[in-house]
């Protein structure tokens, strides 16, 4: 579920009346910053002129067993959550989007949903907020589901304006926001492509080759460290590859078809796997803003294409990060898409879980920033410090029995380096560390 806040407060100067169902159809794709298809969003009003304020996604359940429950949710999570930021809604704002089928018109889609938005309409009125409008977009029409006058609400719907003519349209490119296209294509750019089962069993054996040499070792303690040097190593020069070849101008297929040819397999699986180790990932974080951002972000997503068949789990890090370093640069939309991704993959997803909530709930992401330009800055700071160890030549003279005697431990007693290592084995073990 993506629970989509308000991120500014227009001023009195900055207010755009919406009068009707169809202004408010139209500013739909701009109230998300994509186009919600398969999704019922809910938006709450406040005051008297119906202020927009925190608004809602869920994808549209299948089967109609589902709706009160899910209707019940819907409602209480959008009124408690804006009574958490502040206000209590007036109203809400129902929409519902979704395609035809095969064979099926958008009339269809709108009577079949209409339970559904009843359903809606019942459980925000059991919390004393009414739903001011119902709209049903589908095939290129809407419909109103609480309008009753077939004269601006005729039975085959009002066809939807042409984009980029509208008020909303003509504000929001005064106001910077894009429609990144639809919720389809931007969970796609997320997703492994179709293609031959070939070259699918290419990455899974990569990723079966990466997992056996890299899992054991990130397991141990001694390896530990050498496999994040190793991870990051490699998906830093990943990047400066990707940099150094800009993604096509053609539209984002081309350009993701671009990125994936310049990663190999083996490249690929070995990052994944990698990314595995909590500490490597986070590591990976520190990659969020200036220069870094731009090739990191398609590196993540390329990454997260790479986790196909039974390695869909291991996608939660890099759509982390991918959502991670959208948010960082203030791509909101594109950050919950991949966030909501990243929970599919694992809901338990603890990183995930907590970008997830805080983007929605409008916390400025700066303080995590800092929090990591901190980190890095202690890192470079004791590396700089850390004393330089002095190898020297090997004696070759033996030990006098006398002096080895008198070194011995005493019986019973554990050696040092042994005891070292038993801690560092406590320390290290799966039980004690969450790649979460």
């Amino acid at each position: 579920m993506n629970n989509h806040h308000e991120p500014t407060r227009p001023s009195a100067g900055d207010q755009i009346t919406l009068r009707g169902p169809a202004e408010l159809a139209d500013a739909l794709p701009y109230l998300m910053g994509f186009h919600p298809t398969d999704s019922v969003v809910m938006v709450a009003l406040h005051g008297r002129r119906g202020r927009f304020g925190g608004r809602l996604r869920l994808g549209i359940p299948n089967s109609p067993k589902e709706w009160p429950f899910v209707s019940d949710q819907l409602a209480d999570c959008l009124v408690t959550g804006s009574e958490r930021r502040g206000a209590r809604p007036e109203g809400i704002v129902v929409f519902l989007c979704q395609d035809p089928a095969e064979g099926e018109s958008g009339r269809q889609v709108m009577e079949r949903l209409r339970p559904f938005a009843q359903r809606l309409r019942t459980a925000c009125g059991a919390l004393d907020v009414p739903v001011s409008e119902a709209l049903c977009i589908s095939d290129g029409r809407y419909w109103s589901y609480c309008c009753p006058d077939e004269r601006c609400c005729p039975p085959d719907g009002n066809v939807l304006a042409m984009p980029g003519t509208s008020v909303m349209a003509a504000a929001a490119a005064y106001a910077g926001i894009q429609v990144r296209g639809s919720l389809r294509e931007m969970e796609a750019r997320l997703a492994p492509p179709r293609q031959p089962a070939g070259q699918e069993q290419e990455q899974v054996r990569a990723l079966d080759a990466a997992g056996l040499a890299l899992v054991p070792r990130i397991l141990s303690g001694t390896e530990r460290e050498r496999v994040t040097a190793e991870t990051l190593g490699l998906a830093r020069r990943l990047m400066e590859r990707l940099g150094e070849n800009g993604p096509a101008a053609a539209g984002w297929p081309d350009a993701d078809a671009g990125d994936d040819a310049l990663i190999a397999h083996d490249e690929a699986a070995a990052v994944i796997l990698g990314l595995q180790d909590r500490e490597t990932r986070d590591r990976a974080a520190e990659w969020m803003e200036g220069a870094d951002a731009e090739p990191a972000l398609r590196l993540w997503r390329a990454l997260a294409r790479r986790c196909a068949g039974a390695y869909d789990t291991h996608a939660a890090a890099p759509l982390t990060l991918a959502g991670w370093v959208a948010w960082s640069t203030g791509d909101e939309p594109g950050a919950r898409v991949a966030l909501d991704r990243a929970l599919r993959a694992d809901p338990e997803y603890t990183f995930a879980r907590l970008l997830h909530q805080a983007c929605n709930e409008g916390i400025d992401p700066e303080g995590l920033r800092r929090c990591l330009r901190e980190e890095r800055r202690e890192r470079a700071e004791h590396k700089r410090l850390r004393p330089r160890v002095v190898r020297t030549r090997a004696t070759t003279r033996s030990v006098r029995p006398q002096a080895a005697k008198q070194s011995a431990p005493p019986a019973g007693a554990r050696p040092a380096a042994a005891d070292a290592r038993g801690r560092a084995r406590r320390r290290d073990s799966p039980r004690g560390r969450s790649g979460r």
